[in-house]
């Protein structure tokens, strides 16, 4: 794995610590001249630790240091401006160009996570019936046609009924 160099770094002084400690020295003087703060009990979960390891700074690696950002600075603003491009954009089709475009993928909730820090997402719910245009309109029935057959399948007497059963 690859470590940044400041955690290196630390994992190295604590070593110079247990060791100069191992040599005799006082842990108050060593703590100051290495800039470092430590209680016995750490000290002591170190010297195991190192020991542990083979006495190696390696074994005094911090575990976690940190994760890589996918969504560094340009990928986010080049986002935000797409966005403003082209307000109906939606971030199933942001996941497909921010792959293509810098080979990260990135989640839908993620991406309108960072879109939603910019007011940049649409309103929530559904969004608005589009108003009909005069030949959309043709294509609909209006008040005017003729309802003659309307009670063709749901007649409402008797008529057509089987007679076998009267109390229906």
């Amino acid at each position: 794995m690859n470590y940044p160099k400041a955690v290196i770094e630390k994992a190295k002084r604590k070593e110079k610590l247990l060791q100069r400690i191992a040599e005799g020295e006082a842990l108050e003087q060593v703590c100051a001249d290495l800039s470092v703060s430590v209680s016995e009990n750490r000290l002591a979960a170190w010297q195991a630790k190192y020991e542990a390891g083979g006495q190696s700074w390696q074994a005094l690696l911090d575990g976690r240091y940190g994760h890589e950002q996918k969504a560094h600075s340009a990928l986010r603003e080049w986002l935000y401006e797409r966005k403003r491009q082209d307000k109906t954009l939606r971030a199933s089709q942001l996941v497909k160009e921010v792959k293509a475009q810098f080979g990260v993928k990135l989640s839908e909730g993620h991406i309108n996570y960072l879109l939603r820090k910019r007011s940049l997402t649409a309103p929530p719910g559904r969004p608005y019936k589009q108003i009909t245009t005069e030949s959309e309109s043709e294509a609909s029935p209006t008040a005017d046609e003729s309802l003659e057959n309307a009670g063709t399948f749901f007649p409402g007497s008797s008529q057509g009924r089987d007679e076998s059963h009267p109390e229906r």
